[in-house]
């Protein structure tokens, strides 16, 4: 049985998340308590341990993150719970950290449950913690970090090291700057979603291309572009025209 306490400032979001675990995680899941404040939720976790915590991201004045900051280290799962943020939303999945979204909706609510009964090192948490506070500075130049679930672990590596991303189906293959190849068991789509905005593009169904890493482009019918990797990509005739905007603004 996981033990969980709920860290949030409205009573309503407390007692809709609490009436969904009885619904959904009974069996599973023990609700130990509910804190209001950052600084009830800091003393809850000291004294009462709780395996598992769902920590709204606003509290009153103060945010998740600030009670995180004053604890001497974080030995429990996390489940945040937010209203949508498109920034943080991106830092999360770039992180692999779980969140459910107001109103939390029970379907998602069982499914983060039953993720975080998976079996997964301290190591590979603390990791993960550090890729999303990481993110979550937004400092101008920094390099944004994503977390990649390999067959054989967690990566963790800057978003400018990925060369391009190809896909087999329900995997993608992502090739790196240092050579190596790492294969996710992700779309292509999922990850043209997390990285389009940070200057990748998808050139052909099977291609998303890291646009600093074209070294040239060749012209035809859609051309093609080579990459710094010494690949060369086909390019859909129906991207060539957005694909040289994108390049002449870069």
């Amino acid at each position: 049985m996981i033990n969980a306490i709920i860290i949030d400032d409205e009573q309503h979001c407390i007692d809709h998340l609490a009436r969904s675990l009885d619904a959904q995680c009974r069996s599973s899941i023990h609700l130990a308590g509910s804190f209001h404040t950052t600084e009830e939720g800091r003393r809850a976790i000291l004294d009462l341990k709780p395996d598992l915590v769902f920590l709204d991201i606003q509290i009153g004045e103060e945010t998740g993150f600030d009670l995180l900051g004053r604890l001497p280290s974080i030995h429990f799962d996390i489940i945040f719970v937010t209203a949508y943020e498109k920034y943080a939303i991106q830092a999360f999945k770039f992180s692999a950290i779980d969140y459910l979204l107001k109103p939390i909706d029970p379907d998602d609510l069982q499914q983060a449950v039953i993720r975080l009964q998976q079996k997964r090192s301290k190591e590979e948490l603390a990791q993960k913690f550090d890729t999303l506070f990481h993110n979550l500075k937004n400092v101008p130049g920094l390099s944004k970090r994503i977390t990649v679930p390999t067959v054989k672990g967690l990566v963790f590596l800057p978003v400018s090291d990925i060369v391009r991303c190809e896909s087999h189906i329900n995997y993608t293959t992502l090739f790196l700057k240092d050579g190596r190849r790492l294969t996710v068991a992700k779309t292509l789509k999922e990850f043209e979603e997390l990285l389009t905005e940070y200057d990748f593009y998808r050139v052909h169904n099977s291609h998303l291309i890291n646009l600093a890493c074209i070294k040239s482009y060749n012209k035809g019918k859609g051309g093609s572009v080579c990459m710094t990797d010494n690949s060369e990509i086909e390019v859909s005739t129906r991207r060539k025209e957005d694909l040289l905007k994108r390049l002449a603004g870069l």
